[in-house]
């Protein structure tokens, strides 16, 4: 490389979809990157060869200005792509690598920093609707690591325990507990003395609807990351934010968008400020600490 041009920011994004995301590619220029170089339809197979392109054309104290950004709309894929790109890299000729298929981690750590803001979340009693989605797991992870106390629910019992255990085991805890929401009284049961909903199930999909969420005389604070109508929690809007509804705190979807945008510029520019950084949940949600 000649020593007449400084070194450029290179985002490398491996999407699973057919096209890779617009909107994470406007986002990463939007962050600060030089130059986005995106692959669609990524597969396992294709993963080697990629990464290895980002390692070996630059020297290791050039290396920080590569980074690879994961997405597309099929979180598992996404989790398997992350795992044979950690698999591929090796020091000290290593690149940062960020995961956000389908905004999962960014709009989790967006949720729960929210909802930390009016609660403590240690032995907080929550319940996450559409627990066993993507975004769902997630929050149910975050929560679980801020010791509250996490109630995930999804229409049957035993999705719900698959989904459950599994997270207990990541994060090597008993915090979560499966519940069944397939009908009004198991809602209900499921609602009983919590403070804290975080609604993340499919797009256009009602999970509490207004009758049973007024008799919850211990909600606190509901978040609904619906933004398709009819409303994931009935009653609160998309543009809520911090807004009180039956005197309880509400936000929407857009209403956490703010702190999920502000979260995914963050993360990816911290990207280039190491080569050896592995931002999933957990290291996503840290950052979103800091920025508060």
């Amino acid at each position: 490389m000649s020593n007449s041009s400084s070194p450029r920011k290179i985002l490398i994004q491996l999407d699973t979809d057919a096209q890779p995301s617009v909107f994470d590619r406007v986002v990463a220029i939007d962050s600060g990157v030089d130059h986005l170089f995106s692959y669609g339809n990524v597969t396992l197979d294709h993963v080697q060869g990629l990464v290895h392109g980002a390692m070996f054309t630059r020297g290791p104290n050039d290396l920080k200005l590569t980074a690879i950004f994961i997405g597309g709309s099929d979180v598992v894929k996404g989790e398997a792509v992350l795992k044979a790109v950690r698999k591929t890299l090796f020091a000290p000729l290593q690149v940062s690598v960020m995961l956000d298929a389908n905004g999962a981690n960014t709009t989790a750590a967006a949720a729960v920093l929210r909802a930390a803001k009016h609660l403590t979340l240690a032995n907080t009693s929550a319940l996450v609707l559409g627990g066993t989605g993507p975004v769902g797991q997630r929050v149910a992870r975050l929560l679980a690591r801020q010791n509250a106390k996490v109630r995930l629910a999804s229409r049957t019992l035993d999705k719900a325990k698959v989904a459950a255990d599994t997270i207990n085991e990541a994060v090597q805890s008993q915090h979560i507990t499966p519940v069944a929401t397939g009908d009004d009284a198991s809602l209900m049961a499921a609602l009983k003395d919590v403070e804290l909903v975080i609604a993340a199930g499919a797009a256009g999909v009602r999970l509490l609807p207004a009758a049973i969420r007024k008799q919850c005389e211990t909600l606190k604070v509901m978040i609904d990351l619906n933004a398709v109508p009819p409303e994931g929690i009935e009653g609160v809007s998309v543009m809520d934010k911090e807004n009180s509804i039956d005197g309880v705190i509400a936000y929407g979807a857009i209403g956490v968008g703010g702190t999920k945008m502000k979260i995914h510029k963050a993360a990816i520019a911290s990207l280039f400020e190491a080569n050896d950084r592995v931002l999933d949940a957990e290291e996503i949600y840290a950052l979103g600490e800091r920025l508060a």
